[in-house]
């Protein structure tokens, strides 16, 4: 039905703001009701511990705690014998206050659970709660961080940002930095021909995303560009739309050298000078990944270039004993994704705004 004439001019603006309203109250009423039944699960964990400090109470108790919550209120599926206890252990891991000041108390119940489940300290606890509820990590999500010891390697690779970046622009450029590097993401259980590794690795850019961090998105693979009539390629080039920069990154055959330092310079010095936009744009930094490295070496080289560089190993340490020893090595990883980015150069990008 067409719009009556008798409306004003701006009520299709007027409409879209209330819209906009309703969608912000819907929000902030689902993290409210979320607070409020983690409060709840918090109260009665904190009344079972007390009885049971107090009157000795065993785990049979719970357990016929489970079945009475559960006829008297049947609409609510949180009562379960498992709950309650996860009950208690939330009651003796944060005080009650937590869950309403701090970001534990944003994300659902099945987060919280396992944060109990997989983390025996604190901090660690209240770092992945608050990056699951600043990036909106799904339960899954949260559990592969964990796993994977997310907490001590972002920042921790050796870089030259500090003397090359703004103060606090360098501390937001380390953040963008992981090392090592996980690739366990490409599931592996038997050894593979290089052509099947490419299109493991290829399959699952995904998950690669995910690897590099929060508001990654994909620009290209053997990005081309020409200075005076020379050609040249960057391994791959992403964009951070968090923190609004480039982000090149060169994967590298084998360990550390020296020499890497001043191509990935040239590149980086290339995107800033070509892609980037200086009034919207944070300065490009580069990300060097390779299968080992002499830190010493690695330090010496950054304090030789002008670019804003980060040098960061890849490994498949989280892999169980078993299957790491059927999987390739990282020099044969290397090897195979370089000869995937000269393969995939003839084909195609995929849509620039791929992003995780």
């Amino acid at each position: 039905m067409s719009d009556s004439p008798l409306l004003p001019d701006d009520y299709r603006d007027f409409l879209e703001h209330l819209k906009t309203q309703v969608r912000q109250a819907r929000v902030r009423a689902t993290r409210v009701v979320n607070t409020e039944l983690l409060l709840l699960y918090w109260d009665i964990g904190r009344a079972i511990l007390d009885r049971q400090a107090a009157e000795g109470w065993g785990s049979k108790v719970i357990d016929r705690l489970a079945v009475d919550l559960r006829s008297e209120f049947p609409e609510m599926r949180g009562f379960s014998r498992s709950n309650l206890h996860y009950m208690r252990k939330i009651a003796s891991a944060w005080p009650r206050s937590a869950f309403v000041q701090q970001a534990v108390g944003q994300i659902p119940w099945g987060h919280v659970t396992v944060l109990v489940d997989r983390l025996d300290d604190q901090p660690s606890r209240d770092w992945y709660a608050a990056a699951a509820f600043e990036r909106g990590w799904s339960r899954n999500v949260l559990s592969h961080q964990i796993r994977n010891r997310l907490d001590q390697r972002i920042g921790a690779a050796p870089s030259n940002f500090t003397d090359h970046l703004p103060t606090g622009d360098s501390d937001l450029a380390q953040q963008l930095v992981r090392d090592p590097y996980v690739f366990d993401f490409l599931d592996l259980t038997d050894r593979v021909a290089e052509r099947e590794l490419e299109a493991a690795l290829m399959a699952r850019l995904e998950r690669f995303l995910l690897e590099l961090g929060h508001g990654f998105a994909f620009v290209g693979r053997q990005y081309h560009f020409d200075v005076d009539g020379d050609d040249f390629y960057i391994d791959l080039l992403f964009f951070n739309w968090i923190q609004a920069r480039f982000v090149v990154v060169e994967l590298k055959v084998g360990r550390f050298e020296p020499e890497y330092v001043g191509k990935l310079g040239f590149y980086v010095s290339w995107i800033d000078d070509n892609l980037r936009d200086h009034n919207q744009h944070a300065p490009t930094i580069g990300i060097l990944l390779c299968a080992g490295r002499n830190d010493n070496v690695v330090r010496y080289s950054l304090a030789g270039t002008t670019a804003p560089l980060a040098v960061a190993d890849y490994t498949y340490d989280t892999l169980p004993s078993p299957v790491r020893e059927l999987v390739p090595t990282d020099d044969e990883l290397a090897s195979a994704v370089g000869e995937t980015l000269t393969h995939l150069a003839e084909t195609p990008s995929p849509r620039a705004d791929t992003e995780q």
